[in-house]
Formats: C-alpha cells, structure tokens, sequence
C-alpha cells in the first residue's frame, strides 16, 4: 500500500495511548528581565510567555489526532493541581479523550518546564520537572487496569508510552504490564504498540518499540551480551522494532533480522518527540497493512516530518502524502 492509501484508513481506526500523560509547559523567559531577588539575591527567570502541550503518552496522542485517527484517548494518572487543569485543557484542545484519566489526590500531575530564552529561541536553562518518583497508590494503579480491561475491546490499537525514568517507574506497572501481555494472547489481531526507556525486557507478547541505545541495554541487563533476536524470544515479543535514528530501523521478528533504511535529514530542526511520531504512524500503519517493512517505513517518514518542526512536531496526512511523493 502507498502511503495515500495507509493514511486513507486511518479514520477508521480508534487508538488508546496507556501510560505516563504529562505536560509540557513551553515557557519563553527575557533574561534582560533577570533582576535579583530582593530577599535572597539570585537572579529571577523571568518568564514572559508560557504554551503548554500534552507531553509524553500525550505526544504520541498528538501525533495519532493529526494523522486523523478515528477516536484517540488517553489513560493514565493525573494530579488534582494546576497542572492537572491545564493538562486537562490542553487534550480537550486537540480532541483527544482524557475520561480514562484517574484522578490521584496528593500526587502532581508529571510535567516538563522547558525554558526558552525569547531572544535567541533556545531552550537555554535546565528544565524544571514535576515528577512522582514513589510507587503508584496501589487503588491507583487498581483503578488504572480495571479501566485498560473494560476499555480495551473499544479499541484497534493501544500504545504503551512507558516514560518514567525514576526507579520505581511510572503508571506502567508490573500489573500493568500483565493486563497488557493477556490481552495481547486474547486479540492476537491487535497492535500493542509498546515504547519503554528503561523496562523493555520486562513487557510479553507484545510489539516493543527500544532506540538502539535502550535495546543495547535490556539486551546486556537480560543476557550480559547484545542480541536481539534472543531478546525477542526471551520476551514472547511479536514484533521487536528498534529505531537508529537517522539510519533507520531494525525489525526483529521469527523471520530474522531485517533493516529498514531510514530517511536522512541534513538538518533536522528539532528531534525531541521523534520516537513518539514514528510509533504513532508505524503503529496505525501496522494495523492497517500487517506488514512491518511497510509500517517502519512509513513510521521513518512520519518522523521525517516531525523533526523540521519546533517542539513536538506532528504530521498531517497532507505532509505525509506530499513527503512521500517529493522522495
């Protein structure tokens, strides 16, 4: 299929992004504004301009509403604070269903304060980050599968953004990830699209999606050496898809080990998110052709697109079409 057709289909598919929804907070600071502190004498960041986009999980869920999937949602953990408001705000925005949130007293909402200086438009500064770095409550994380289990049959594909890097992790919890590796033995026919940082080794049966630099490292912790066809095997993987960046991809699956080239981009503007856009497109196209190769490659030219924009880029399907046929 070419990818006029693939994105064709894409209305009729309906999509649940699962794991850690945060928000990016895209503050735009004057440091001419930079005038010490009265009390304490440290320089102010004196922020003048704040945008804010849903981030992580939410970044694949962007990426999934502009390639116009049919219906997308969101499920995850999110605070009862400020930023859980404007998380809130900013799916609504974009149309992607957030009643599968849960809703945790006491616990901040996961968000990323980007600091970009408005003169030069460079994110300057260290990012301040709002993160939960204790176990999720156990009625949390209760409530949380009971939600994936009802709602699952509702959907074609589910993506997994397992984004936490603290030790204990995020939302995707061990009982996460065993609600995930039943349905995936139920509905064979179902894409689970898994994105994991630091736990790839640990989801079953599913398609799991490393960098290279991840799927080095589940491969030395799991086997002390890397190898990734005996990673998949160890992990009942049906599909393991790691991405190179600029080089492409690497499929893994019972037919060996194949590379999918990818589409070299001299300059990229900005590759934050890059990961996310190409599971979004290779996860719908997945579902559409059944064919990998296919999926990859149109996954690489959604990311294409995606990294000659600012922030966390997306693709229409118009730039998608129109990429595919420049090339």
């Amino acid at each position: 299929m070419t990818p006029a057709e693939i994105v064709a289909q894409f209305p009729k598919l309906r999509a649940l992004v699962v794991g850690d929804v945060c928000l990016d907070r895209w503050c735009r600071y004057d440091p001419g504004l930079a005038e010490p502190s009265r009390e304490t004498g440290i320089p102010r960041v004196a922020v003048v301009e704040t945008d804010v986009t849903p981030g992580a999980a939410g970044t694949v869920a962007n990426n999934l509403v502009a390639l116009q999937a049919g219906r997308v949602a969101v499920l995850g953990m999110v605070g009862e604070d400020g930023f859980g408001y404007e998380l809130d705000r900013a799916l609504a925005a974009r149309g992607i269903s957030a009643k599968l949130l849960v809703r945790a007293p006491g616990v901040p909402t996961f968000t990323y304060t980007k600091l970009i200086n408005c003169r030069t438009g460079v994110e300057d500064l260290p990012r301040v980050d709002f993160v939960y770095a204790r176990p999720v409550p156990p009625e949390i994380e209760r409530e949380i599968v009971a939600r994936l289990e009802r709602a699952a049959a509702e959907y074609d594909v589910i993506l997994v953004s397992d984004q936490a890097e603290t030790e204990t992790g995020g939302v995707v919890t061990p009982a996460v990830r065993g609600a995930l590796a039943r349905m995936a033995a139920a509905r064979p026919e179902m894409v689970i699209w898994v994105d994991s940082r630091l736990r790839p080794e640990h989801f079953r049966g599913v398609i799991v999606k490393p960098n290279q630099e991840e799927a080095e490292a589940a491969c030395r912790r799991v086997l002390g050496r890397v190898a990734y066809a005996e990673l998949r095997c160890r992990t009942g993987a049906k599909l393991l898809v790691i991405t190179r960046g600029r080089e492409g991809a690497v499929i893994v699956n019972e037919s060996g080990v194949q590379h999918v080239p990818g589409r070299p981009i001299e300059n990229p503007v900005d590759i934050c998110g890059a990961g996310d856009s190409f599971s979004a497109g290779a996860a719908l196209a997945l579902q559409i052709t059944g064919d990998p190769q296919t999926a990859v490659r149109f996954g690489n030219l959604v990311a294409s697109i995606t990294i000659m924009k600012p922030g966390t880029g997306t693709a229409s399907p118009g730039e998608v079409i129109s990429n595919s046929s420049a090339r």
